[in-house]
Parts: structure tokens; C-alpha cells; sequence
């Protein structure tokens, strides 16, 4: 059911959606470099695939080592500022699941380098289930990028103060998971976009 309702809602969601989609490529042409930034991620079993993204950054952005971004990163340039303010540069996700790499309600999936630093208990746990384009973790921090902005170190921040949270939270995901529970998360992910307020 759950697969059936990823790829109805993915479908529909993208055809609605094709004319923004077609602007926002459009206008990233125009910027020069790619349209869309490509990341390696772990999906469900440990396998690997590709993430897709309306790039943000300048053009060489895929060479970075580190693999966070703070909101004050200079390599974001203002269209991509507009874009992550606003979402719209998750968009083409809507893809991976269509595809089958994610699910629209699942643990965010992570870069291999930071999966490796997890628990073992936690992988075998977390990587049973598609990722998601949102989840608990996605809704608490909504404001990651702020919160990075912030540290002095924000790869450091990012590994020993909110990848532990973020762990915890997709395990609570996992144990809790049902069809009501996406609806709600899926509905409170739209109202954080619209109005900063979701709430599950």
C-alpha cells in the first residue's frame, strides 16, 4: 500500500508541479553550470543511489569535501538561497520516488561517509525502510541550516551534536510507522513550508 500510494502521489505530484519545475530549471540554465546536483546516498539495504536536487551552489559544488551546508555557506548562490528557503530544490526527489530509491515518509538518507559512523544496531534498523523526503527529523530540523550557520565547526556540530538526535528520531520512525502517520507528517511538511508552523 504504501509503494502503491509513493508512486500515485509522486505521479501527481510532479505533473502538477511540471510548470515550476520547468521555470526553476530554466532559470538555472540561465545562471549557468548544471540544473540538477547528483549525491550519492544510502537507500534501504545499504544500497547506493544517486539523489537528485535543483543545484544550489556554484557550478563546482560537487567537488566540496565537506558534506553539510550552512545557511551562511558562500557557495550558495541567490537563486539556490531562494531555492532552499523555499523547498523547492528538494523537488526533484520526487523522482528517486517515483523510481523506488526513497519513499515520500522514510528517514532522511545520508552520504555513505556519515552512514559508516553510525552504530552498527542503527544501520541494520534504519536502512530496513526506504528513506524519506521527510520524517520527524526533517520536521525538527527544518532549520538546519541556521543552526550549522551558528557553530564554529559546523561539520563537527553536525556529526557529534545532530546526527545522535537524528538517529534517535529515525528510530522512532521506524517503530512507529504506519499509513496515518505519513499522512500527518507528509500534511505538517507542507504546512512547515507554508507557514513555518507543522506540526505533526
Amino acid at each position: 500500500m504504501k509503494r502503491v500510494f509513493d508512486i500515485i502521489v509522486s505521479f501527481v505530484g510532479l505533473l502538477f508541479l511540471c510548470p515550476v519545475i520547468i521555470v526553476v530549471a530554466g532559470l538555472l540554465k540561465l545562471d549557468g553550470g548544471a540544473i540538477i546536483f547528483k549525491q550519492e546516498r544510502v537507500g534501504r539495504g545499504g544500497s547506493r543511489f544517486q539523489l537528485f536536487k535543483f543545484r544550489s551552489m556554484v557550478a563546482d559544488e560537487s567537488k566540496r569535501r565537506i558534506q553539510v551546508t550552512a545557511e551562511n555557506d558562500s557557495r550558495i548562490t541567490s537563486l539556490g538561497r531562494l531555492l532552499r528557503k523555499t523547498k523547492l530544490d528538494e523537488l526533484p526527489q520526487l523522482f528517486n520516488v517515483l523510481k523506488g530509491d526513497m519513499s515520500l515518509v522514510g528517514p532522511r538518507p545520508e552520504v555513505p561517509q556519515y552512514v559508516a559512523m553510525w552504530p552498527e544496531v542503527d544501520r541494520k534498523k534504519i536502512l530496513s525502510i526506504r528513506p524519506g523526503i521527510t520524517d520527524y527529523a526533517t520536521l525538527h530540523y527544518h532549520d538546519e541550516q541556521a543552526i550549522l550557520a551558528r557553530a564554529e565547526d559546523p561539520e563537527k556540530a553536525y556529526v557529534h551534536d545532530i546526527v545522535p538526535h537524528k538517529l534517535e528520531l529515525y528510530r522512532d520512525y521506524v517503530r512507529d510507522r504506519n499509513f496515518g502517520l505519513d499522512i500527518r507528517l507528509i500534511l505538517a511538511t507542507l504546512a512547515r513550508i507554508v507557514n513555518r508552523k507543522g506540526r505533526i
